[in-house]
């Protein structure tokens, strides 16, 4: 349960504390004193989302903190999986600093708002007033009925296996588009791999080509260069060798009586060593090159290959090529995979489809379990709420395909009159009707999942006289088994509370700012004569408020 709640910086409060009992609590005040705020702000420490532009000082950061006594309710679990310290007394805190940044905590330990939030869920229920809109929605009726049946783990099992099979699905459809289309696609690819396989591309060879034809080209510049070059080096008349020679034989003659020319002669005859294997490499040279019109066409059109598929695949070079050749090669083996990888798709797929199936029935068939239950015991809530006519009935039918929620689809249809033929609750209810029915809806799923708390927020819109004050009995009933918190202005609902805090707002010297306090008992039979004859309070009003008061809590005097 809720056992206090500290709100600082937001919207009209500048700082509010007040802890909460057990039981039924009343929180009434003007319109406008700032209930709405209070609620507001608890439902950041539920994970709802941040707004900037309700924190009252800019320059300062916004902190809402909420105590809860959760010792009753087997949550070490949760604790446990989500690495949280757990304490008996556990404090969820919310921080949004003035750059919008948002923090959340339990027990003073950063956690990700998805986990303040999923905690919450187990602690504590705000019923507004614009939920009674949700009574409209077949997903909200359905939700309803799954509280009721208790099989959340049976809900859970199919909605995973629902995203499981859904997954697939999209998988397989994938898969036979893109199979569909690379058969669409396959013999362009065979076409072009056949194109370049036929080539027999080798990795280098254009440069080896390229520079063969350019010696091709000019073969007979080349040999006529070479021969001139051997014959100056190594003709045998006037040779260079051979003066070379000469010079070597002249240099040998000196080197026993002069030192300098023995280096000189070492330098010679390694130069004559170099120029003879030059000499020799000019001739084989010349042996090689030829003059050969047929292997210079031969090369050009193998070049003229190569640039033509080097063109057409935007690339520049043999390697790329390959490559391209290879890419075909896996897109030709993918298109003829596919029907493999789709057949074991389908098996798999198959296989889903029979147990979500099972898993619909099953979640079927607990639910009509529990719709005569849940009919039996709304209609008679509506009869304590004034409505002696009322009918409920909850219309089932099968959906033709899997839904996120299985293969049921509900309609809550509703009358309040004798004559009135049963129809959809969203045509037919009138707004006061929408609160008995959505309270009556309250404790019906607030008895089944066991929450902690429970905040109302003028559930009782739209009733009045007899009708409140049975909505009030139902209230205090409901406080029996856990925290009720209820927002009303009207006094017969007022004076069923065991605890009651006015909301009021009071200027002071710079601004405007939201108060809650406890009421004692004498505060209190004023704040129910207010509700019953408005500011102006008479005797009738505070003597009825006495009576009121002492009839439902056995308390008149301060």
């Amino acid at each position: 349960m809720l056992k206090s709640l500290s709100i600082r910086n937001y919207a009209l409060i500048r700082q509010l504390e007040i802890n909460f009992n057990s039981g039924l609590s009343i929180i009434s005040g003007e319109t406008g004193a700032g209930k709405s705020i209070i609620l507001g702000a608890l439902s950041l420490i539920l994970g709802q989302r941040a707004d900037t532009q309700m924190l009252r000082d800019r320059e300062k950061k916004c902190i809402v903190e909420g105590a809860f006594g959760i010792k009753e309710y087997k949550l070490q679990g949760y604790f446990r999986d989500n690495d949280l310290d757990y304490e008996e007394l556990t404090t969820l805190r919310r921080e949004i600093g003035s750059n919008g940044k948002s923090r959340a905590f339990v027990n003073d330990t950063p956690v990700k708002l998805n986990i303040l939030r999923d905690l919450s869920l187990q602690l504590i229920d705000i019923h507004s007033q614009h939920e009674n809109l949700e009574l409209a929605n077949n997903l909200f009726q359905l939700k309803v009925i799954d509280v009721f049946a208790r099989h959340s783990d049976l809900v859970e099992d199919y909605i995973i296996n629902y995203k499981q099979y859904r997954e697939l699905e999209k998988k397989l459809t994938v898969l036979s588009n893109t199979a569909q289309q690379s058969k669409q696609d396959l013999d362009y690819f065979q076409f072009q791999f056949n194109q370049l396989e036929e080539a027999h591309l080798v990795p280098g060879e254009q440069e080896k080509l390229e520079e063969e034809l350019e010696t091709l080209d000019h073969a007979e510049e080349i040999k006529t260069n070479l021969g001139n070059a051997s014959f100056i080096l190594a003709s045998e008349e006037n040779a260079l060798l051979t003066r070379l020679l000469e010079t070597l034989h002249l240099l040998g003659k000196l080197k026993s009586y002069f030192s300098k020319a023995g280096e000189l002669y070492d330098r010679l005859e390694s130069s004559h060593i170099e120029l003879k294997d030059i000499a020799m490499e000019i001739e084989r040279l010349d042996e090689e090159v030829e003059h050969n019109p047929t292997r210079a066409a031969e090369v050009n059109e193998r070049l003229d290959l190569i640039y033509s598929l080097q063109q057409k695949h935007l690339v520049r070079t043999v390697d790329e090529l390959i490559g391209i050749k290879e890419e075909f090669q896996q897109k030709i083996d993918e298109a003829t995979s596919y029907e493999v990888e789709i057949g074991k798709l389908v098996k798999e797929l198959d296989a889903r489809k029979i147990k979500l199936e099972k898993l619909a029935v099953k979640l079927r068939e607990s639910r009509l379990r529990k719709i005569p239950e849940m009919e039996s015991h709304l209609t008679g809530m509506l009869r304590q709420l004034g409505m002696p006519n009322g009918k409920f009935r909850i219309e089932h039918k099968e959906t033709e395909d899997f839904t996120p929620t299985g293969i049921d689809k509900v309609v809550f249809l509703f009358s309040a009159n004798k004559q009135s033929d049963l129809q959809d609750i969203s045509v037919v209810a009138s707004g006061g009707e929408l609160s008995r029915v959505m309270l009556s809806l309250k404790t019906l799923i607030t008895s089944s999942s066991g929450l902690p708390t429970i905040i109302f927020d003028e559930i009782d819109s739209g009733v009045s006289g007899d009708i409140a004050d049975r909505v009030g009995n139902i209230l205090a009933d409901m406080a029996q088994n856990m925290q009720v918190i209820n927002i009303t202005h009207l006094p017969q609902i007022a004076s069923k509370g065991k605890n009651h805090y006015k909301v009021y707002k009071k200027d002071e010297e710079d601004s405007t700012n939201t108060y809650i306090k406890l009421l004692n008992n004498e505060e209190r039979i004023e704040e129910i004569a207010k509700l019953l004859s408005g500011k102006e309070l008479t005797d009738a009003a505070i003597k009825n408020a006495r009576e009121l008061l002492k009839m439902n809590t056995g308390k008149s005097n301060p």
